[in-house]
């Protein structure tokens, strides 16, 4: 049975670890972003001046935090929590102590989430510095990346379970995480695709918090209702599989 005090304490475990390597972590997860935000909203913005009446610099920005937090989410849950399972032996040290199983599941994923917070504030301290954002709503997208984090590390926990080896996250990177990268309404709008591919896009739940950040960025907030609702269920939904695939892999 899991206890929210051990969960917390693999929590501080991994927050404890990170201070000391934050540095280099951070530049990783911060530069990409801000490079897609100067290359493609400065670059590409030359040519496509609006969408939808909105500055194209400032349609991409809102969508970078989303994207940001996915894949710094993606990143410790599949890498991170692998290493920690099979090479370091970590979860090995800390299954030795009062901690259970699925205490140790639990405290991944509340770091997962804390991680897609993290690194979605930054982005949007970037974006808000370059005067990108209209409302500040925008804030409120801080307590939706830490639902979507918790969606985000139970995708990544899912994918750790099953993976036969390290490398076969590549599949899990290139098959899943970048297409809906691409195709989540971060670079253009979806109905200028294919309506099937739009569809598939709205199971997503990158489309929905870049609808949110979006929405939020701009001063809108009823309007991704739908959105908010669609992400506590998909968390709700996904919730049982982490731990029934990670507690079948550690046991075996």
């Amino acid at each position: 049975m899991m206890k929210t005090g051990k969960a917390f304490r693999v929590w501080q475990r991994n927050f404890t670890v990170y201070k000391k390597l934050y540095m280099s972590s951070i530049a990783f997860n911060f530069v990409e972003p801000v490079l897609y935000l100067v290359a493609l909203g400065l670059g590409l913005g030359g040519f496509i001046k609006e969408i939808n009446g909105v500055p194209y610099i400032k349609f991409i920005a809102p969508g970078l935090i989303a994207s940001s937090s996915m894949f710094a989410v993606a990143t410790e849950c599949t890498y991170g929590t692998y290493i920690r399972m099979a090479h370091q032996k970590t979860f090995d040290a800390i299954l030795a102590t009062p901690v259970g199983i699925d205490d140790l599941i639990a405290g991944e994923v509340l770091w997962g989430a804390t991680k897609s917070a993290f690194y979605g504030a930054i982005i949007t301290l970037v974006i808000v510095l370059f005067g990108l954002v209209d409302s500040p709503l925008i804030i409120l997208a801080l307590p939706v990346l830490v639902m979507s984090g918790l969606i985000f590390a139970e995708i990544s926990l899912i994918a750790t379970a099953l993976a036969p080896g390290i490398d076969s996250f590549s599949y899990f990177f290139t098959l899943l995480l970048t297409p809906s990268f691409l195709f989540s309404g971060i670079f253009f709008p979806l109905d200028t695709l294919p309506p099937l591919v739009a569809k598939i896009a709205f199971f997503t739940p990158l489309y929905h918090l870049v609808n949110i950040c979006r929405a939020f960025a701009s001063g809108s907030l009823y309007s991704v209702r739908w959105d908010v609702v669609w992400l506590l269920a998909a968390a709700g939904l996904l919730a049982p599989y982490p731990f029934r695939l990670m507690r079948r892999r550690m046991i075996k």
